[in-house]
């Protein structure tokens, strides 16, 4: 990451002076960055963007753009456009005033205010929608008229809360390449608030995961994913089986599991934990089916009672379990002969595949 362009730090929101709804956030955003804000509902996301925009007033804690504390500026002194996911269009006007209301409450020349909008229309390729009305318009294209209106007159910071949750799946998924491709051509900062951990991997330069107030984790997708900080955020992120054990000591690279016994781990992962107790992370798409001569391969091996069998069409989602442990195992392409409920199976990993987290 680049320098800060964004920073918040120390930054605490408390509505009755003793429960935190935000509880001393840090966090650096990069100039021209996509960061997501991810969490369960209540974790503090969306109040942490509406102290970023103005809109609540931060309890303890500063909140600093390109090096300007923000705190002495009311909302409407704040270059920071804001898009929420109930679009907040004036029904009365057409797409075309709708976009410009931002550049007319800043006095902008009228000719300049008309090209601005064409500009920006065009950018979200309604072009052709001008003189239409919200009422005319489907919902991803009221959308679409809102994060116009957000960017139009080029904000410093794109806040967005949740602005793909009123839309149906094949919608969010065609607006989550839109959002990526205008943010590669506008290059605006962006801050995107979601509970939805797929917007979240498709769109984000990084992720700061949200629990509880806190962040637990702030990091690329891939590695929220792969490298979780914290059991939450690898129970949050992704389909997850979690075991407990403890590190052999008198064996680097074996890891005791609770009730299912010794498993190795990749030694590097072994030698990063300094706790005895741990968390032991295996994504369920790393589980395979074990035979003859993958012994090297994948040399930690479970039986596992087949439960349901859910078939996605790509993939198959195979739920059961080992010893009275739960066990998750997602195939891709069709289900395996082998594969029936009720049927035990061999199954098995290799010691790349699991992710250690300390258990304090």
């Amino acid at each position: 990451m680049g320098a800060a362009y964004l920073k918040l730090t120390g930054l605490v929101k408390s509505y009755d002076g003793r429960t935190n709804a935000v509880d001393g956030i840090d966090l650096d955003v990069a100039r021209g960055e996509f960061v997501t804000l991810l969490g369960p509902s209540g974790s503090g996301k969306t109040t942490t963007l509406m102290m970023i925009a103005g809109f609540e007033e931060p309890t303890r804690g500063s909140i600093e753009l390109d090096g300007e504390d923000l705190g002495r500026r009311k909302p409407y002194e704040r270059n920071i456009g804001v898009v929420f996911q109930s679009y907040a269009l004036f029904p009365h006007m057409t797409v075309a005033k709708n976009v410009a209301f931002p550049l007319r409450m800043r006095r902008f020349p009228a000719a300049r205010q008309a090209s601005r909008v064409r500009e920006i229309l065009d950018l979200v390729e309604l072009g052709s929608f001008a003189d239409k009305y919200p009422r005319e318009l489907s919902g991803g294209q009221q959308q679409r008229v809102a994060l116009a209106r957000g960017l139009v007159f080029n904000p410093d910071v794109l806040l967005l809360d949740e602005p793909l949750g009123a839309l149906d799946k094949s919608l969010r998924e065609q607006m989550q390449v839109e959002l990526k491709r205008i943010h590669r051509e506008v290059g605006v900062t962006m801050l995107y608030v979601t509970h939805d951990q797929t917007e979240a991997m498709t769109m984000s330069d990084r992720i700061a995961v949200f629990n509880g107030g806190a962040l637990e984790q702030v990091a690329p997708p891939l590695e929220v994913y792969h490298r979780p900080r914290t059991r939450f955020v690898g129970e949050f992120i992704g389909d997850s089986n979690f075991f407990s054990g403890r590190r052999d000591g008198e064996r680097p690279g074996l890891v005791l599991l609770d009730g299912i016994g010794a498993h190795r781990v990749a030694r590097a992962a072994w030698d990063e934990i300094a706790g005895s107790t741990v968390d032991v992370l295996i994504r369920p798409e790393r589980i395979q089916l074990a035979g003859e001569g993958d012994e090297a391969r994948l040399p930690n091996r479970v039986s596992m009672k087949v439960g349901v069998i859910v078939n996605y069409g790509d993939s198959v989602l195979v739920i059961g379990e080992t010893d009275g442990h739960p066990l998750r195992m997602r195939i891709a392409g069709a289900q395996p002969d082998a594969i029936r409920e009720g049927a035990t199976v061999t199954v098995g990993w290799g010691p790349a595949d699991a992710h250690l987290i300390r258990r304090d």
